[in-house]
């Protein structure tokens, strides 16, 4: 009878064990990520840049070496820049002012 109750106890914590283990307890929520990106952007050589463009650059960027240029049909300008080994994507104006990404104006 001992063992019967004993077997009948190990039987029964054993499940309950087993229900628990399966209950999935994954709490992590999805993250998604967009990137958008202005493709109407056309590359341009760093010597087509205007001079407010170019002295904004050499003045805010001394010691950074421009990739590549690229400007869009409202005349902002997207740069790819090295700076002490990290590159970065900044925008400009035509008049050398200083852009956010959110800022730059796609025509269609």
């Amino acid at each position: 009878m001992r063992k019967l109750i004993l077997t009948v106890t190990v039987a029964l914590l054993t499940s309950g064990v087993s229900v628990f283990a399966a209950n999935n307890l994954n709490n992590n929520v999805d993250e998604i990520t967009v990137v958008v990106t202005n493709d109407d952007f056309k590359e341009i050589s760093v010597k087509e840049l205007p001079v407010a463009v170019s002295n904004a650059i050499v003045k805010d960027f001394g010691t950074a070496t421009a990739i590549k240029a690229y400007v869009n049909g409202s005349e902002q300008y997207k740069f790819e820049l090295t700076l002490d080994g990290a590159e970065s994507v900044v925008y400009a104006d035509k008049e050398g002012n200083w852009l956010k990404e959110t800022d730059v104006i796609v025509k269609e």
